[in-house]
């Protein structure tokens, strides 16, 4: 099985309506610059964000645009990041989580509309499941699947091995990946009041 094919417009067409029927606000883009467009339209003025650490939003230019400072948001993100003392720097990263627009990709999305995301560590998984008020991924078309069992796969056969690869390259060799934390998003609970977008590329972003 191939898990970097791109899917058909048709398949992609039944995926958002069943991220839909799942609570889940999917839209589809064309190219990355029209995803990159769409955050920008979908975040206000004066919102808190910060991100997942994603492969997909340094693709598409969303971390350097952020990093720029020439957009009209609270950087969460950049205020961790540029923090010195370890202590301080933990605590605003755990703060974070709690930012209004919460960005990132997922692993896996099954055409049936769930969505799959692995993590070392857990940290995007808090903001994504519950904590922040409104997330938005950025999904490359490829990672749509037929089933969920086939998106678990996907991590796990695909995303996994390349991940460990960039890892052990960025480190020298000191430190690969590992599958932390799996989690498996079926359905957002309407009484939450949060929102929750994806925005399906139809294009390789990311792995």
């Amino acid at each position: 099985m191939s898990f970097d094919a791109l899917a058909s417009l048709d398949r992609i067409q039944s995926t958002v309506e069943a991220l839909k029927a799942r609570g889940i606000q999917a839209e589809i883009a064309e190219n990355g610059a029209e995803a990159l467009a769409r955050i920008k339209a979908l975040t206000p003025a004066g919102a808190s964000v910060s991100t997942g650490a994603s492969l997909t939003l340094k693709e598409i230019g969303f971390e350097d645009y952020l990093t720029s400072g020439a957009h009209p948001w609270k950087n969460l993100k950049g205020e961790y990041l540029s923090e010195k003392d370890p202590a301080r720097q933990t605590l605003l990263r755990r703060q974070s989580v709690l930012a209004d627009y919460f960005l990132g990709s997922a692993h896996g999305v099954a055409q049936t509309g769930e969505v799959v995301i692995a993590s070392m560590t857990g940290s995007q998984l808090s903001p994504y499941a519950y904590a922040a008020q409104n997330v938005i991924w950025i999904v490359g078309a490829q990672k749509i699947t037929a089933t969920l069992e086939e998106a678990v796969r996907r991590v796990r056969e695909y995303v996994l091995p390349h991940e460990d690869a960039r890892m052990k390259d960025s480190t020298g060799g000191r430190m690969g990946s590992r599958v932390g934390k799996l989690m498996i998003f079926e359905h957002e609970a309407p009484f939450l009041n949060r929102k929750v977008a994806m925005i399906i590329v139809r294009e390789k972003l990311g792995d």
